[in-house]
């Protein structure tokens, strides 16, 4: 074996003795790039910095702007976080609960409300660890030390996860003495984590990242309507005892899920009953406007709604937005070029306008449709009037800006988001980010009704949550009524139809590293049959079987 190593890095090759460590490579490059060098790939495949080089091959930084660079350094930042509370309660430790922002909201153990002092000594303590550079360790250890070891620290919910875990060894990093369990990659020192924030709100704090620009975090700006569905999520999954994957598991193990399916379902229908009142106790409401990011379930979410207003003594009539897309040819274009169709200059506003005051003063009009083979907006005698009793539920990424509606009175508006955020989480101090699990639902739909394979989805996923954080976030607080559409159990059932399809994506792909994400964060959890599943579901938008035809 020769005692040296031959890489390609930045179109350039180089010679390093055998044993070098990726991280002596990104000192030498870090000057070519503006933000941190977190990982390497090497031949497609993601490396820590702290582990030895001991191959030849091509070699390319990622930085805290690349998303597994991004997810290294939060995952970072929270193992830094447990370690400095440690360092201040040793008898206790930080519940990460959900994402909230720019950051994570996080509440202690014991229940207990943080003062802004012990905020300050917690941020200190990190910095502390930060300014001593402590290296963060990475160890394998058998399966059945990893369950004892965290039987000891008192973290069940670790316990519980590798009860069903396959594999006989588990990966587990220290920062000194302290030893913990994380879904991913790390940091190879606490040097690297400078920029992060703490803010108290609520009955916890949130744990800030860096934004757009990574030498600085992005600023604060709660969302309260958003935050309350959150914690009503967290109590709902506290109150059936699901807070976590290994909790999820047990019941599926016990043969529990038909119950647990039923009494979700039933806390949907009860909901979305509650939301269809509001909106027949206000007879003014003639437009009910429903938006929310991909894959939250707005088409399934439309029907039931609209059912349970047929209940209420109302006539519902769904709308599409998309129906209301200007010509192809007329479509406004991105930096890159391409058809821009989640921006509001892609829907014909002005028509659409048009079309709901002539219903409003009482008028007979023609509804467009658009054809999306042929990229042209037709008309196939689709005529509208509107009675005193019907009501339209317009659905589209759209529906709470109000410059889409610019000509309709607040009075007659009612505006609805929808999102899958999830109750879920892998364990204590790994949160679930609800992006994954609308990802995995499109996944699944797209290679349903569109014919669209994993690997196409996953490319185009970054250009949908672009348009998302642009045109559907800022507008989430302007709703009336928040709707949660994610399911305490989905992962599970999603499983078996997804598996098939990103094992389809190959190792020299560009999205393979994603599909190789999704894959081992569904190799927590068990996998469960859909035949339970109501056909009403929201989530047989996603597997199929559903009653709406969608």
């Amino acid at each position: 074996m020769s005692d040296t190593i031959q890489l390609t890095i930045m179109n350039e090759t180089k010679y390093y003795p055998r044993g070098t460590r990726y991280m002596d490579v990104a000192r030498e490059i870090q000057e070519h790039y503006k933000d941190d060098i977190v990982l390497m790939m090497m031949d497609n495949q993601l490396r820590e910095l702290r582990k030895e080089i001991s191959e030849d091959g091509v070699m390319t930084a990622v930085t805290t702007k690349d998303p597994a660079g991004s997810s290294t350094y939060r995952r970072s930042v929270v193992l830094l976080m447990q370690r400095a509370y440690h360092n201040l309660n040793p008898e206790s430790d930080i519940i990460v609960q959900n994402s909230f922002g720019q950051g994570l909201f996080c509440e202690l153990r014991k229940g207990e409300i943080p003062s802004d002092d012990l905020i300050e000594k917690l941020h200190n303590e990190m910095n502390k660890l930060v300014e001593q550079d402590w290296p963060i360790v990475k160890k394998s250890i058998h399966t059945d030390e990893a369950k004892q070891l965290f039987r000891e620290y008192g973290m069940t919910d670790k316990e519980k996860l590798f009860r069903y875990r396959l594999s006989s060894s588990v990966n587990v990093y220290s920062i000194g003495n302290y030893i913990d369990y994380y879904y991913g990659y790390m940091v190879p020192s606490t040097g690297y984590l400078k920029v992060f924030d703490l803010v108290r709100y609520d009955d916890g704090f949130v744990l800030l990242f860096p934004g757009e620009d990574s030498k600085c975090c992005a600023p604060f700006q709660p969302s309260k309507k958003f935050f309350q569905i959150l914690k009503e999520s967290a109590r709902w999954g506290d109150q059936i005892g699901i807070s976590n994957m290994g909790a999820l598991n047990d019941e599926i193990a016990r043969g529990k899920m038909q119950d647990i399916i039923l009494v979700q379902e039933a806390f949907m229908e009860r909901r979305i009953g509650e939301i269809a009142g509001h909106i027949a106790n206000n007879a003014s409401i003639k437009f009910v406007m429903i938006a929310g990011p991909s894959s939250s379930g707005k088409t399934s979410f439309s029907h039931r709604l609209s059912i349970q207003l047929i209940t209420q003594g109302l006539r519902p009539h769904p709308i599409p937005l998309d129906n209301y897309y200007l010509d192809r040819q007329f479509t406004p274009k991105d930096e890159e070029g391409n058809f821009d169709f989640e921006c509001l200059e892609a829907l014909d506003v002005e028509l659409f306008n048009q079309d709901m005051q002539a219903l409003l003063r009482g008028e007979e009009i023609e509804l467009p449709t658009f054809n999306f083979k042929t990229g042209k907006r037709e008309y196939r005698g689709n005529k509208m009037k509107l009675g005193q009793s019907d009501v339209l539920v317009i659905e589209g990424i759209h529906g709470l800006n109000d410059k889409l509606s610019h000509s309709l009175s607040k009075e007659n508006k009612y505006k609805i988001y929808i999102s899958a955020l999830t109750q879920l989480n892998i364990d204590e101090h790994n949160s679930l980010h609800t992006t994954d699990g609308r990802l995995l639902r499109r996944i699944v739909r797209d290679a349903r009704t569109r014919n669209t394979t994993a690997k196409e989805t996953i490319a185009m996923w970054k250009s949908v949550r672009r348009g998302e954080e642009k045109y559907i976030f800022p507008f989430q607080e302007q709703a009336d009524e928040m709707f949660n559409s994610a399911f305490i159990y989905e992962m599970a059932v999603i499983k078996p139809y997804i598996e098939p399809l990103l094992y389809q994506i190959e190792s020299s792909d560009a999205e393979y590293l994603e599909a190789k994400r999704l894959l081992k964060l569904l190799s927590y959890v068990l996998p469960f049959p859909s035949e339970d599943i109501n056909r009403n579901s929201i989530f047989r938008e996603f597997i199929g079987g559903s009653c709406f035809n969608v």
